[in-house]
This record gives structure tokens, sequence and C-alpha cells, in this order.
């Protein structure tokens, strides 16, 4: 009598799949710059934009430094940057919290703070320098304004924007509301409290620049007005280069401090 072998059903693997090459971003970084410095230069060269080229500009910039004006003139903007959105950030935070947490103090605040928001920081300059004198002040003042708006709505919906369930598994475990707010409220809304940072600092940079444009001894947004007086055009993109750089490296610090305190985040 034959017997009949049932088919072999031993499943079939297929060939592993190559892991997919990744670029390193650094190198992406430098091939942008590459390119953007080379069609600077073509777009100088050919006419195209009347715009000084990168070695005018390169030229312009060792000039300044040599003289001191650059290195002055940036740590005068960059001191007042840094106060205005230490200062904006540290008074935010609580804030933030307070509204996100306590429906009393959201009713209270959050028509102010939108309010605020709705008026350019920029628009209260004039203002600023009326009741404040020209001195660094008001300067200072606007700078917090604007780092402050950023940060304390970014910081108010991440207490919102916290996983409820994970409030109240924490209340069943017998966790108080101190605890709670700080190992589980806090934690939460680190990742959109430092998201409002980078966007605070940028606008910090936006204000400092159109404040020493009206009212300044020293600073880059000075010298680049002082620059369009006489047409200095290369000096004027020196101001604007100094300013791209100075904020791209404060950024980059945030962002590493932002990957340190939020490495337990599922990332894409």
């Amino acid at each position: 009598m034959a017997v009949i072998t049932a088919p072999d059903k031993t499943p079939m693997t297929s060939a592993p799949r190559r892991g997919r090459r990744t670029v390193p971003a650094l190198l992406l970084n430098l091939i942008a710059l590459v390119i953007g410095v080379a069609v600077w230069a073509v777009a100088a060269a050919t006419g195209l934009v009347d715009v000084p080229g990168p070695l005018s500009v390169g030229s312009r910039a060792v000039d300044l430094l040599k003289d001191g004006t650059l290195v002055e003139d940036a740590l005068a903007s960059l001191r007042r940057v840094f106060l205005g959105f230490a200062l904006g950030t540290l008074l935010a935070v609580p804030v933030g919290f307070l509204m996100g947490w306590y429906p009393v103090a959201r009713g209270l605040l959050e028509p102010y703070v939108q309010f605020f928001r709705t008026v350019p920081p920029l628009a209260i300059i004039p203002l600023a320098i009326v009741l404040m004198g020209i001195g660094e002040t008001p300067k200072v003042f606007v700078i917090f304004l604007a780092a402050f708006l950023s940060s304390v709505v970014a910081a108010f919906q991440g207490v919102i924007g916290v996983d409820r369930t994970l409030i109240n598994a924490a209340r069943v475990l017998g966790a108080r509301d101190r605890i709670i707010f700080l190992k589980v409220v806090i934690p939460a809304a680190t990742p959109f409290l430092l998201v409002g940072m980078r966007i605070g600092l940028g606008a910090a940079w936006a204000t400092v620049v159109a404040a020493e444009l009206i009212a300044a001894d020293k600073g880059l947004g000075y010298e680049m007005m002082h620059a369009q007086t006489y047409y200095d055009i290369p000096t004027i993109f020196v101001g604007l280069i100094t300013i791209g750089v100075i904020g791209l490296l404060m950024d980059r610090l945030l962002l590493l401090a932002e990957r340190r305190l939020t490495g337990w985040q599922e990332r894409r």
C-alpha cells in the first residue's frame, strides 16, 4: 500500500533585507551650506541679484573682527537676548503650569496671555522707550515679553495635554497631587516647553534687532542700521549672518537639552 506523504510545510524564509543606509545629518548640513554659498556666489557674480558675493562679505567680516566692532556688537546683542530670554522663560514655566493645573488660574490669566499674544512685541517698543527710557531696560523688556508669551503657551498646552490615564493611574496607586505634578505632569509637559523655548528664542532675536534699530548705541541691529545709512551692504550681510549663526548655535543647544531631557520619548 502506497504511503502518501504530506507536502512540506516548512515556511520559506525570504532573503534578509539590507538595512537602508542613512546619510549623517551633519554631512547633509554641510552639503546644504556648500550649495547655498555656491548659489549665492553665482548669483552675485552674474549680476542676477545685486548683492555682494561671499568673498566681499568675508573680507568685511575680517575687518570688523580685527577692529573688535563685530565682537562688541555681537556680545551686546547676545547679552540682551540671553537676559530677556532667561527671564521670560523662568516666569513662563510657573505661570503656564499654574494655568494648566488650576482652572481658576486659567480663567484669570488666559485672557491676558491671549490678549498680549495678539500684540506684536515690536509694537510695544515705542511705549517701552517712552516709559523706560532709551537704556537697556526697554530692550530687555520687549525681549522678555516675546520669550514669555511663546513659552507660557507651550507650558500651558503641555500640562493640559497630559494623558488623563497617567494621572488617574497615579491617583489609584495612592499618589498625591504634588507627586503627580512632579513625577507625571512635568516630565510629560517638558517636550512642549522646550519647543516653546525654541520658538521664543527666535522671537527674542527678532525683537532685539528691531529694538536696536530704534534706540541703541551698540549691537548687531544698530550696526546694520548704521551701515544702511552709508549703503554698506557687506556690513549688513555680516550682521545678518552673525545673527543667524549665533541663533542657530543657541537653538542646537536647546535641541541637545531636549534630547537629553526627553530621551524616553519615541522618535521617528
